[in-house]
């Protein structure tokens, strides 16, 4: 593997992840509203299963994952499910008015209930697996050393972790906190419709 081959990599993997996503719209919502904390802690659960889908496309597990379609389909319908629980509570919020809200008290979650909901939106995601695949093949043939697909493999890690903690150091800013509660019913509707319809696309995605 020649550096060209790794920097095309890293590139596309960078490409992939910091697009919007799933994902990265619940950092940014967690960030916002219960602070840095809980955005860091989704993350590190993102980043978390992100690695491990990552590792499972490398050592070539991912094979077996195709002979045992039925895992495949609870995975996909247990994600499924889980994004649309959270589009449904995304709107739940939007309908409630400011004022209502306001007479609410809500604890932001703990660390441990953040980092398991970022495992949870990358666990029942198993195309995640077929992302890596595209994106290690760019630079790494079938050739390649296992040291070299480590170098790409733990590069890619590292750019997440870059990547997912960005999200939600940058969402938790002050200003963006201020953005959010003035905006938050607004921002609440466009994560249901997001949450919804990725939700629906992966239920009955083949």
């Amino acid at each position: 593997m020649t550096v060209q081959d790794l920097l095309l990599v890293y590139a596309a993997y960078v490409i992939a992840v910091a697009s919007p996503g799933p994902s990265n719209m619940a950092i940014m919502n967690a960030a916002m509203r219960h602070g840095r904390r809980s955005g860091l802690a989704m993350a590190a659960g993102v980043i978390t299963m992100s690695a491990i889908w990552g590792t499972i496309a490398a050592t070539g597990v991912s094979a077996l994952l195709t002979t045992y379609a039925n895992a495949v389909t609870i995975l996909k319908v247990g994600g499924a499910l889980y994004l649309l629980w959270l589009a449904w509570k995304a709107a739940r919020s939007a309908a409630t008015p400011d004022k209502e809200m306001d007479q609410r008290v809500w604890a932001a979650p703990n660390a441990w209930s953040s980092y398991r909901r970022g495992v949870l939106m990358h666990i029942g995601n198993p195309k995640a697996v077929l992302a890596w695949l595209a994106i290690m093949s760019l630079g790494v043939d079938q050739a390649a050393r296992p040291a070299a697909v480590a170098v790409a493999l733990i590069g890619c890690i590292i750019l997440g972790v870059i990547v997912f903690s960005g999200y939600a150091l940058l969402f938790s800013t002050a200003p963006m906190v201020k953005a959010y509660a003035r905006a938050r019913r607004w921002f609440e509707g466009v994560l249901a419709v997001f949450f919804a319809a990725a939700g629906l696309r992966l239920l009955f995605s083949r």
